[in-house]
């Protein structure tokens, strides 16, 4: 498989070529993509070094499958010229998630809906995957009416600027900003940017990727993004009403028995979901799991997972080893 990685210099795309290896992913020729600025310049993987080579020199080598994380602008401009040289894109930014002609794409859900027609394939929002994990399950037995969700994501959710903004003010040294206020010791309600409806894209995004992914318009979800000074991890506190009740035991039960999901829920040895845990692992962990008592067939419940793995690299792998195993 000649596999092209685009933006491998950046936080994302790091985690990509480290999991590619990670997982053993079979490639027989690998093409780093990135800016014109880092072009000739080395990367390394799997102990050899690779030239950095640009998105026009690598549409011409016409890889097999080509995974961007390079920024929305980007992905509108050149993923149709990759898809158009014969190479499948797996795009990791909000371009293509919600055009009705691309799949968004968790392949623990919906992957089986792939074809070969499929030349553009969305991963979608980090905090929209590690949600529908833990949702879909529950949403198949109980069927969801309405989900009201609060997130409280980390600073690498921003990207490196905005990890560096962190680790300045815990060093109390001045520097560049990423946000308009300091992060460290606070929270921002203000998770991208504001739209006319008084939500941000991120609560937005929230609400609608996860009626695409599961195909299905019948409930509905209100979101609250937060951004708090963690460096890796997104957590998120979730209400949901179900149409029919349900015990909690199994919902335990079903949430331990879906793929890609680890339950960790005991108050009395006080075991919950943390991002500190989620680190570098590819699981969605849920927790804190509750009935809620003012309202009917109704659950609380708290999900944690590392939105540099399952929330995009690792997602975007699964689907590209989806590809490999049953398409191309």
């Amino acid at each position: 498989m000649k596999i092209a990685v685009v933006g491998a210099t950046g936080m994302v795309g790091t985690v990509m070529l480290k999991l590619l290896e990670e997982r053993q992913f079979p490639i027989t020729e690998l093409i780093p993509v990135a800016s014109e600025r880092s072009v000739g310049k080395k990367i390394s993987y799997k102990g050899a070094d690779y030239s950095i080579v640009s998105l026009t020199t690598a549409v011409e080598m016409q890889a097999d499958i080509a995974i961007f994380s390079a920024g929305g602008d980007t992905s509108l401009e050149w993923a149709p010229k990759f898809a158009d040289a014969g190479t499948i894109v797996i795009d990791n930014s909000s371009a293509w998630r919600m055009d009705p002609t691309k799949k968004l794409v968790v392949p623990e859900i919906n992957a089986s809906e792939l074809t070969k027609e499929d030349m553009i394939i969305a991963n979608p929002n980090c905090s929209t995957i590690q949600l529908v994990m833990a949702l879909f399950p529950l949403h198949k037995s109980y069927k969801m009416k309405r989900v009201v969700i609060s997130t409280y994501q980390s600073v690498s959710g921003t990207g490196v600027k905005a990890v560096q903004q962190l680790e300045n003010e815990i060093k109390g040294v001045k520097g560049e900003m990423a946000y308009p206020y300091p992060i460290g010791r606070n929270a921002l309600p203000h998770c991208d940017v504001f739209l006319e409806n008084g939500y941000t894209k991120e609560e937005m995004k929230l609400a609608k990727e996860p009626q695409k992914i599961l195909n299905d318009q019948t409930f509905a979800i209100t979101a609250t993004a937060v951004r708090i000074p963690t460096s890796g991890g997104h957590s998120e506190s979730v209400n949901v009403q179900f149409e029919n009740d349900f015990e909690l035991q199994e919902v335990r039960t079903i949430l331990s028995q879906a793929s890609g999901v680890t339950v960790q829920d005991n108050p009395d040895t006080n075991t919950y979901p943390m991002p500190i845990y989620a680190h570098g692992k590819d699981d969605v962990f849920v927790g804190r799991i509750r009935r809620d008592e003012t309202l009917p067939n109704t659950l609380n419940m708290w999900i944690v997972s590392d939105n540099l793995r399952k929330g995009a690299a690792t997602n975007a792998i699964q689907i590209a080893e989806y590809l490999v195993a049953n398409i191309l």
